[in-house]
């Protein structure tokens, strides 16, 4: 792991994604190195030679000026990053920004795969409506061992209950739902009322990391290369659409409310967890 600090302007871009208004990484690069990991083009922005997962570089940034400039703008924390890869343990760059946020009156949002947030807690309690979250796309360990190097699933579960308990506002990421292989329902039913919202999406295979992805499923699970031809190659939604319709009767059997729009972000804490499902839509 190559890890190096490096000068940033600034720690807050504008965002395109729904319903963000800016977005933060403390970090360039990620070492959980989760082989669908979207954020891999990220490497081109830097000059580091190794590939995706092996190198880190940690953002120096000068001290945000007037945060209540973004009182009411949303911002995420973790979109091109995990914000609590193992190197934030010593090197508090997300504590750091956190801090700086806290009395901003921005609506953040954070998420992680790792329980290290919990180390936060502390401060996390302190900041009104923040939601802290975590990314959760398949409850099997052993699928989770040879896609991810982050924190156990047991223990993300467990972190997303003790956010839970002390008031913090929490949501579980189910992404990227992989075809034929992630079981959305059974992670919605492990987290119980964890977490408030849930949010669903797609397995995104249109970057540099397509090839390492199908390779795995070609050898891990053959039986499911004519449904990732069918999907990827030949561009079918039919997968996405059954799944989208089979998770919104799942959850009205569960008596949970489904949404295609609604985030949860504005529901009150204590409003039953909202599953919203974004795997009818082409992109996010």
């Amino acid at each position: 792991m190559i890890v190096k600090e490096i000068n940033a302007r600034s720690i807050l871009t504008r965002s395109g994604l729904p319903g963000c208004d800016f977005s933060a990484n403390p970090y360039r690069g990620c070492p959980h190195a989760c082989l669908y990991c979207y954020a891999s083009y990220m490497a081109k922005f830097t000059a580091s030679q190794a590939p995706w997962g092996e190198f880190l570089d940690i953002k120096n940034w000068p001290e945000i000026k007037n945060p209540q400039k973004y009182a009411g703008k949303t911002i995420f924390i973790g979109s091109a990053t995990d914000p609590y890869c193992p190197q934030e343990a010593t090197a508090l760059r997300t504590r750091r920004l956190l801090l700086q946020l806290k009395d901003s009156g921005a609506r953040l949002s954070i998420l992680t795969k790792s329980d290290l947030i919990l180390r936060d807690l502390d401060l996390l309690k302190t900041i009104p409506g923040i939601r802290a979250g975590l990314s959760i796309n398949t409850l099997s360990e052993e699928i989770r061992a040879q896609t991810d190097r982050a924190s156990r699933i047991e223990r993300r579960l467990e972190a997303l209950k003790i956010l839970h308990e002390a008031g913090v506002r929490t949501f579980c990421f189910i992404a990227p739902v992989l075809p034929g292989i992630s079981d959305p329902r059974a992670v919605i039913k492990a987290l119980g009322n964890s977490a408030g919202a849930v949010w669903l999406d797609r397995l995104n295979l249109r970057g540099r990391w397509r090839d390492g992805v199908i390779a795995w499923v070609r050898q891990m699970r053959p039986d499911l290369s004519g449904l990732y031809a069918e999907i990827y190659e030949r561009g079918s939604q039919d997968y996405w659409l059954r799944q989208d319709l089979e998770i919104a009767e799942f959850c009205r059997g569960q008596g949970l409310e489904f949404s295609h729009t609604d985030d949860g972000a504005l529901r009150p804490w204590s409003a039953p967890p909202i599953v919203t499902s974004y795997l009818a839509r082409a992109s996010v």
